[in-house]
């Protein structure tokens, strides 16, 4: 599950940053590439995991699932955490420094 959120997290990201120009000066860019680093990095604990299981890991638990989606979705929300943070100190749009 954790998997799945983050590439769809990535996907829908990548997306908008790809289509709006807003989006572009919002630096989505850096959003996506946090995003699809840790579907990379989720990648890479799946293979182990399947390694180590054979096919039992097709096969989850439902509190794993439970557990492994929340994993996911905070994975996701820090991830928007530090783009907004790091969106606040760069200011791209000049607002902050208006006000």
């Amino acid at each position: 599950m954790t998997l799945l959120i983050t590439v769809f997290a990535a996907i829908l990201v990548s997306i908008k940053w790809y289509k709006d120009d807003m989006a572009r000066k919002l630096e989505f860019g850096f959003l996506a590439l946090m995003l699809w680093g840790a579907s990379l990095m989720w990648l890479c604990d799946a293979v182990t995991e399947y390694l180590e299981l054979g096919a039992e890991y097709f096969t989850p638990a439902f509190e794993d699932m439970i557990n492994d989606s929340f994993l996911g979705l905070s994975v996701v929300a820090l991830a928007f955490i530090i783009w907004f943070v790091r969106l606040l100190i760069k200011d791209p749009m000049k607002r902050i420094r208006k006000a």
